[in-house]
């Protein structure tokens, strides 16, 4: 396509490989133009052509690159993107965007200075069995909604090979991990809580971060909303379980996307992000006489392409970017909170 989006990755690890590589390559607003592999040379090999840099600062030169996608460890997130911004650059950064509110602020802050788009890559918006939520709330056949549970369930009782994912590091843990793709579903929903309550937890053995944790919002119109994850969950409970004042919707974490991602499905293929048979959620609703009526809600089509194509559409058509500024300080302020006490956010 005449004027694609040069484009270059600062990781080519999993989330390299899975979650940016295929959509940049694949989408026709976008041209896969680099990538930093400080020792394995992989990248070209799946996408020949891909210029390999040995550091970031190589990368960052190359005056051709219009957008830089920050997708390295966590804890280095608010010290590269703000490099990405210095240099000149668009840039699109995974979550957490930052450990603190204070650093997010400061990256939105010098995106303006420096005329640059700062996105944050909040994939799971585009996840099929959110999706099927939306559908729902949208409806109106639930009502008045009075209490909503996001989980997000795993069993892991080894600790992460990763060394930035099991240390007690800025933005560290299972909130800063699961926490964000949570939050940001609910805030896409919902907006900007009156007041959270978070509480969390360490369970498995030698842990030196949080494993479990759950956060309570509070909405306007009596609205509660919980937000949960542990890794130590052997039954996995419904991910999404809605309840209003005439019916209730009940919805697994069946999203397929990333397992097919790293079976190396191509995000054009026919059958992806389309969910298995039997992962249809499920809709109760009461009638006027109390009687009630059940039936399986099938989902639309997962697709992260989406995300990519808004990044391209603000770039290229001024279209505002669905996950907006505000957004993403709301959910720092979240995760950011202490566990404890009731906080109000500002």
């Amino acid at each position: 396509m005449t004027n694609a989006i040069k484009t270059g990755l600062l990781a080519y690890g999993m989330s390299g490989k899975v979650f940016h590589a295929p959509f940049v390559a694949t989408h026709p607003g976008f041209d896969f133009r680099a990538v930093v592999e400080r020792h394995h040379k992989q990248a070209a090999q799946d996408y020949p052509g891909v210029i390999s840099y040995d550091s970031v600062e190589a990368l960052l030169a190359d005056p051709e690159i219009e957008l830089v996608i920050v997708n390295t460890p966590s804890n280095t997130h608010f010290e590269l993107t703000q490099q990405v911004l210095q240099a000149g650059k668009h840039v699109l950064v995974e979550k957490p965007m930052t450990a603190s509110l204070a650093e997010a602020q400061t990256l939105f802050d010098l995106g303006r200075h420096m005329g640059k788009q700062v996105f944050v890559y909040q994939n799971r918006r585009w996840d099929s069995d959110f999706q099927a939520v939306q559908q729902v709330i949208n409806s109106g056949q639930l009502g008045q909604l009075i209490e909503v549970h996001f989980r997000y369930d795993r069993y892991k009782t080894a600790l992460n090979p990763k060394p930035f994912k099991e240390t007690p590091v800025p933005a560290s843990g299972i909130v800063y991990d699961l926490g964000p793709h949570l939050l940001d579903q609910v805030i896409s929903l919902f907006g900007k809580p009156l007041r959270s309550h978070k509480t969390t937890g360490r369970y498995r053995t030698n842990t030196k971060v949080d494993d479990y944790f759950t956060i309570h919002l509070q909405y306007p119109n009596e609205l509660n909303v919980f937000v949960t994850s542990g890794l130590l969950v052997a039954n996995p409970l419904p991910a999404f379980v809605l309840h209003g004042t005439t019916g209730s919707f009940q919805k697994g974490r069946v999203d397929v996307q990333e397992p097919q991602l790293q079976q190396a499905m191509s995000p054009t293929a026919a059958e992806y992000g389309l969910e298995a048979p039997g992962s249809e959620g499920v809709l109760t609703v009461v009638g006027a006489e109390d009687e009630k009526t059940t039936t399986k809600v099938p989902s639309l089509k997962g697709d992260y392409t989406h995300l990519f194509e808004a990044v391209y559409q603000t770039l290229r058509n001024d279209v505002p970017y669905p996950i907006q500024e505000e957004h993403i300080l709301w959910q720092i302020a979240l995760l950011e909170q202490n566990a404890g006490d009731w906080a109000f956010l500002g």
